[in-house]
């Protein structure tokens, strides 16, 4: 019975010692929040919003974060890209999240979405958790751009202050899914319509296209980079690059996967820059960047020398991002289960 005592008495202060580091590491969300006459919601986002009603939200969230990354490192570009397709269809409300029914149809189906994103089960159990400690409390929505800042900040990259207070939707769309989303053949023509559609600049285009530098992507997302057989020393490929994109995918097998960053795929850093000055882009989207125009290949070339300057308009393009049309006050709801409404 003794031993029983003591093994019960080391395993709470294990635990207790867990949540202590965890709640002294977790990013902060210290800043006031924002607003602003061109922004309608910006004076009902704010960065205390669960200080007093949810203290642990952020904690458990970055607990959630960091326990899915160590167990599979691909996972924190795939919760920041969740955060991303979320944002551009009607603004940041979850309605990435649903899933379909008899009766609806979300976005989980359309084509940028379909057998691509991930991390729904990890949003799953930061949400079960958040609902036994604060129930129907923290958002879906506020998870997932809290959930987002939290993945860059696990894979070494920059932190922000994510403003709170965002509502999730009671509905979805396929369509808008299917058709504002970039997709990995675009032109910079494409890219920049589809970014200034939702209010983002060639700037933030640019710097949030750097979420590029975690991840993987099919072979059949890149099929036009096997193609190319630009020499080696030309500004559009690496014809050493080509080539091996061209073995790793010469399999028949629709899913195999490579990396966006075959430097250093597991971190946040501006070597996804830095490839694509050398011509190892991995998405055509990607590469035209460089090749397509003379502002964005600038805007690469400055952020390939210093990565502080990324990291400062990475952090701000994301607060921009997160802003985007949320539901806010009375509109929408806070789901107790991200995948349905209430």
């Amino acid at each position: 019975m003794a031993m029983k005592k003591l093994a019960l008495f080391s395993l709470l202060l294990n635990l207790a010692m867990f949540l202590a580091i965890v709640l002294a590491i977790v990013p902060k969300t210290t800043g006031e929040g924002y607003g602003g006459d061109d922004d309608d919601c910006g004076d009902l986002l704010g960065s205390d919003l669960y200080k007093d009603i949810c203290p642990e939200a952020e904690a458990i969230i970055f607990a959630r974060v960091r326990l899915a990354v160590f167990q599979d490192t691909r996972m924190a570009a795939s919760l920041l890209r969740l955060h991303f397709h979320d944002c551009f269809v009607n603004g940041c409300d979850a309605s990435v999240l649903l899933d379909d029914t008899d009766n609806f149809v979300g976005e989980k189906t359309a084509a940028p979405n379909l057998n691509s994103l991930r991390g729904f089960e990890v949003i799953d159990a930061i949400k079960q958790e958040l609902e036994f400690v604060c129930p129907q409390t923290v958002s879906c929505a506020d998870i997932l751009a809290t959930a987002a800042r939290d993945s860059v900040v696990v894979a070494g990259g920059p932190s922000w202050d994510v403003q709170m207070g965002r509502k999730d939707s009671l509905t979805a769309s396929k369509a808008l899914a299917n058709n504002i989303i970039p997709g990995p053949n675009s032109t910079i023509g494409n890219l920049v319509a589809k970014f200034q559609n939702v209010n983002l600049s060639l700037k933030d285009m640019v710097a949030l296209s750097g979420a590029h530098t975690m991840g993987k992507a099919r072979c059949t997302t890149f099929a036009a980079r096997l193609q190319d057989s630009t020499n080696p020393n030309g500004p559009e490929a690496s014809l050493e690059f080509i080539q091996s994109l061209q073995q790793l995918c010469s399999v028949s097998d629709s899913s195999t996967l490579a990396n966006l960053d075959l430097a250093t795929p597991e971190m946040f850093d501006n070597q996804y820059y830095v490839n694509l000055l050398s011509g190892e882009g991995l998405l055509p989207s990607d590469q035209n960047l460089v090749t397509g125009d003379e502002q964005t290949r600038e805007l690469v070339e400055t952020y390939a020398q210093d990565m502080s300057t990324f990291f400062q308009d990475f952090k701000d393009s994301m607060i921009t991002l997160g802003r985007l049309g949320p539901f806010t006050g009375t509109k929408g709801e806070i789901r107790r289960n991200c995948r349905s409404v209430n």
